[in-house]
């Protein structure tokens, strides 16, 4: 499949025809003309993977404004970071605001990033996690506390991904850095690829995410305007990562779990850059599903 520029899809329209977007992957009149299934309004749908959010994108606003904001993007599940749900909530509360989440018809599927340096801090995320009827814990944790982890995960059947946050980070720089910490452990302790720190990293996400697929269980998804330790966040599809090439490969190695938007630009209006976002990646999508049609 070739490459899909931006400038096609302000061409065509993210919300234009479809005719449009199939001259923008260049799909041959004839498989125009014989296809007659139509399309579903959410192309992820066709796919094993979901789109979600990670709430820390909208760390400006309650939790009331986030789950708001999230259906009106269409996306269905949910990664909750603690300022809209604190680690430190009574259990009565943890409860209260994850059937919140889900009487909204939002799949409060984890929570994070959690940062945990301390047993206690180990202990304290998966009775959390477990209240709230959560499946991932998203983390940066000390190696040492590897141990406690996987006895905390094959207790409570949670699965936990680690983290990259990129150069300088003390730990988990890079998805090689915790894949080599974790491979010989439970499966359940994976890896939630940040594809922005990745490339900061002067890594190929898609080529991480093909590496590491064995242990790939979250993703998180962005752009940023450099490959290099400056690299901020930008409108996905205005930076630096190829996005195409990493969908592609997702595609290819059957991944199954959440592409998650972390949005960290504009905090305090970030829907609109947000809903670019969504939209880019919903029409390469849809163009991906009209290359194999």
């Amino acid at each position: 499949m070739p490459t899909i520029s931006r400038r096609h899809f302000i061409k065509a329209g993210v919300g234009g025809s479809l005719a449009g977007l199939i001259g923008a992957v260049k799909v041959s009149a004839s498989k125009k003309n014989s296809s007659t299934e139509k399309l579903p309004e959410k192309p992820e749908k066709r796919f094993k993977f979901s789109l979600g959010l990670a709430s820390y994108t909208f760390r400006a606003f309650s939790l009331e404004q986030t789950i708001a904001m999230t259906l009106r993007l269409g996306l269905e599940k949910i990664c909750l970071k603690d300022v809209h749900l604190p680690l430190t909530a009574s259990a009565e509360e943890i409860k209260q605001a994850a059937e919140k989440v889900r009487v909204a018809g939002l799949d409060l599927y984890a929570c994070g990033v959690v940062y945990l340096g301390k047993p206690e801090e180990v202990e304290r995320a998966f009775a959390y996690a477990r209240m709230a009827g959560m499946r991932i814990i998203v983390s940066s944790p000390s190696p040492e506390l590897l141990p406690l982890i996987e006895r905390k995960v094959q207790q409570t059947g949670i699965s936990l991904a680690i983290h990259n946050h990129g150069p300088g980070d003390r730990f988990w720089p890079t998805p090689a850095d915790a894949y080599e910490k974790i491979k010989k452990l439970d499966r359940r302790i994976g890896l939630c690829l940040d594809i922005g720190h990745t490339a900061r990293a002067g890594i190929d996400p898609a080529e991480a995410a093909a590496k590491f697929a064995d242990h790939l269980l979250d993703v998180h998804i962005k752009d940023v305007s450099s490959t290099s330790p400056e690299g901020q966040t930008v409108e996905v599809g205005r930076g630096v990562i190829d996005i195409p090439k990493f969908l592609r490969t997702l595609v290819r190695v059957n991944y199954t779990g959440t592409i998650a938007f972390e949005y960290e630009k504009d905090e305090q209006d970030p829907l609109p850059g947000l809903a670019e976002s969504v939209g880019y990646v919903r029409g390469l999508l849809r163009a991906i599903l009209l290359s194999y049609s």
